[in-house]
């Protein structure tokens, strides 16, 4: 006997089974909490009473409340608009977004203001007298005979530099290696030097014994011109430019010129003494 005969009918016969099943379910769940049609017209046509200890439901009191509306029963309550009156600012305070408008305001102007500060710090003139300008020092011959007293060298922290004495015999030379600026205080006698080592910057002191400039920094030393003559710098000593006028030196300290390349010898003054700066002779 063929199984398909079998088979075929149980199906149905299930499907059939889960289908009535379903709608029963289906049935069942619609009708939970479900009035049928003459409970809700008999509900419309009686009015509600409930005992004083009966729980209203939602429906119930707004049915409640048409119907009293409908009668007229309901007390109708006019309401006015009160005038705005503004809040007290300093029972307020200060809001947060107004904190940061006006913080982020201060900044703005203190940063303007030292812009504008630096802006006209700049374009104001530059005092006259000291490092940078013209400086008038003196007779030449006073000079000389300051540059004598302190035994060969004369410090003018003003222009932050050292004057010496030049010799004559040696202008000749010193036309060949330094420029036309600097020579006028040559010719008169002197020469202005810059008192940085043009090594590291070190502030170059001057030696009494051996009568020359000696960097205490790394050992570079110079005659008394600023012609170098040992140690690791890479020239002489820079030099400012100086002019004579009836007799009287002024130094230039905002015109500086580099010192004279490594060999120049204009004077061919030797070590007088021992060295400051590494002992020996």
């Amino acid at each position: 006997m063929n199984p398909l005969v079998i088979v075929i009918p149980l199906v149905v016969v299930l499907g059939a089974v889960v289908v009535f099943a379903a709608l029963r379910r289906g049935d069942s769940g619609g009708a939970t909490g479900a009035l049928s049609r003459e409970t809700r017209k008999r509900d419309r046509s009686e009015p509600v009473t409930l005992a004083d200890d009966a729980v209203l439901s939602g429906r119930q009191v707004e049915k409640s409340a048409a119907l009293d509306r409908r009668s007229g029963s309901v007390e109708k309550v006019t309401s006015t608009v009160a005038t705005y009156v503004p809040p007290d600012a300093d029972a307020i305070g200060v809001t947060r977004r107004q904190f940061f408008n006006r913080s982020i305001l201060i900044l703005i102007g203190l940063t303007l203001s030292g812009f504008g500060a630096a802006f006209v710090a700049f374009l104001w003139p530059t005092p006259k007298g000291g490092f940078g300008s013209k400086i008038r020092v003196g007779n030449v011959s006073d000079v000389l005979a300051k540059i004598s007293a302190g035994k060969g060298f004369l410090y003018l922290a003003e222009g932050r530099m050292w004057i010496t004495a030049y010799p004559a015999s040696a202008i000749e030379k010193a036309k060949a290696v330094y420029p036309a600026a600097v020579l006028p205080g040559m010719e008169a006698g002197v020469v202005a030097l810059y008192q940085k080592c043009p090594h590291l910057g070190c502030r170059v002191p001057s030696c009494q014994t051996s009568q020359w400039f000696e960097c205490p920094c790394h050992g570079s030393q110079y005659n008394q011109a600023g012609e170098k003559k040992g140690g690791p710098a890479p020239r002489g000593m820079d030099r400012f430019a100086m002019d004579v006028t009836a007799g009287v030196l002024t130094v230039d300290t905002g015109q500086i010129f580099q010192g004279p390349p490594i060999g120049t010898n204009t004077t061919g003054q030797e070590a007088e003494g021992p060295h400051c700066v590494g002992g020996g002779h």
